[in-house]
């Protein structure tokens, strides 16, 4: 993939962006000036696929201002058939040239608000429930920003498991394969202005990670959807394929999204608090503590599908136990240490959540559950500063260390319960997730798995 002009840089945290009408007028300028094609209109279904149409310059415009007309009855979680015309407006601050081939048209990208025909918000759209999380938080003054680490695999193909490498964590091995694909998909995210911040390979074999460096909740989300494309699509031209399966492997790892997150007030982070001994402010204590009361309602948006639940299993680094700490990876949150003069750098770390997850959906009932620890005031309790898969359940119990759920059936029951979780997406979308998860493990279900052919089919 040839390296494409970077977009403008964003502004500081805290300054005025530039006005509405101004973004549309640079998006035309650019449109002409770099002769783009086709502008490629993206937003994601329920689950979080990825969906798109091509328009042409001509229409620039006018998908800007009143946006362009689909047809929204194929699109999971969207309209019914007889309620099917949905509107996609372009939302100019998202504009950006996509890599191509010499001697292709040039096409951009940008991302989409999905609307009714009256024009009001289209209820069934993740970014728009991601959007109501974000002015919860702005009527309290505060930004949510992200950085989310999302771990992924390499395979030789899209039909089976074939490693393309053996190496582990941070292991520096010769140039290969992998370590060449990883470093295209870092050349290309820059030159779309995605900054990244660190490129490593992970634990399992063929297992990588690109952190991006954090931005506000909307921006990284659009940015996760496009990482996620672009790792998939630099692998696929090399004649590889590039999976965020939670847990393709068998007694390997699996792939996790630590989602490290905080709250701003302008340019002050509203997480630090320069006299409390771990640097945390009250504001902080209660967004953790809405994050713990909360989990078990909120990991069935986290981490969405059958397979996640098998990377959600003890012995594996992922979180499978309900607490917090410092330095402890082996809870479910962790708070990474203050360095002086970082202040704006303190946050925690959510460690549940899986990067196959919907982002949209992800980041809104994160900030929705730390904004009710927040406004109601939660007791934060201790943390755990011990590997607490070796504690016996006698001894988690007695610390009132509670588990996540075990299966897609069980987190999709406890978020069934979850008023939570209904207020942050929306009767339509909580109803729809919920059918549309309780059909996915039915299908599971009734699926005989090679486990149990080789357990019990000669001994039963």
């Amino acid at each position: 993939m040839a390296r494409t002009r970077k977009t403008p840089p964003k502004p500081p945290a805290g300054a005025c962006p530039p006005p509405v009408e101004a973004l549309k007028e640079e998006v035309l300028r650019r449109s002409r000036d770099e002769k783009v094609r086709f502008i490629s209109l993206w937003f994601t279904d329920l689950l979080g696929y990825l969906k798109s149409f091509a328009i042409t310059p001509g229409e620039l415009e006018v998908a800007m201002a009143e946006g362009m007309g689909f047809d929204g009855s194929s699109i999971h979680g969207f309209a019914r058939i007889d309620e099917s015309d949905m509107i996609a407006r372009a939302d100019p601050s998202t504009f950006c040239l996509l890599p191509r081939e010499p001697g292709t048209p040039l096409v951009a990208r940008m991302f989409c608000d999905i609307l009714e025909p009256g024009g009001a918000p289209y209820p069934g759209d993740p970014r728009y429930v991601l959007k109501r999380a974000i002015a919860r938080a702005q009527g309290r003054g505060y930004t949510m920003n992200v950085g989310p680490e999302a771990e992924y695999f390499y395979f030789k193909n899209a039909q089976g498991t074939e490693v393309l490498d053996a190496a582990g964590y941070f292991d520096l091995t010769a140039v290969d394969v992998a370590h060449d694909l990883r470093s295209k998909t870092v050349e290309v995210l820059e030159a779309m202005g995605i900054p990244v911040e660190y490129s490593h390979h992970e634990v399992a074999p063929s297992q990588h990670e690109i952190d991006l460096r954090y931005a506000d909740a909307l921006t990284m989300a659009d940015r996760l959807m496009t990482y996620r494309l672009m790792v998939k699509e630099v692998a696929l031209d090399a004649g590889c394929h590039a999976t965020f399966m939670p847990k393709p492997l068998f007694g390997q790892n699996g792939s996790g999204m630590h989602v490290h997150q905080s709250l701003f007030k302008g340019e002050r982070n509203a997480f630090y608090d320069a006299k409390d001994p771990m640097f945390l402010s009250p504001v902080a204590r209660g967004y953790v503590a809405g994050l713990l009361a909360h989990a078990r309602e909120i990991i069935g948006v986290c981490a969405q599908w059958v397979n996640s639940y098998k990377r959600l299993v003890p012995g594996y680094e992922a979180p499978v136990y309900i607490c917090w700490a410092r330095r402890n990876r082996s809870t479910m949150i962790r708070v990474p240490m203050y360095k002086p003069g970082k202040e704006k750098a303190t946050r925690i770390e959510f460690r549940a959540p899986d990067p196959a997850c919907n982002p949209y959906l992800a980041f809104a009932v994160m900030l929705h559950a730390g904004l009710e620890g927040i406004e109601k005031g939660y007791a934060l309790p201790e943390p755990v500063e011990r590997d607490i898969y070796e504690l016996s359940e006698p001894d988690r119990k007695r610390l009132g260390i509670e588990s996540l759920p075990g299966s897609l059936s069980e987190a999709v029951g406890e978020m069934e319960k979850s008023d939570l979780v209904r207020q942050a997406l929306g009767d339509h979308i909580f109803e729809k997730f919920i059918e549309n998860k309780r059909i996915e493990w039915n299908e599971y279900r009734t699926q005989v798995h090679g486990y149990e052919l080789k357990k019990y089919l000669s001994v039963l």
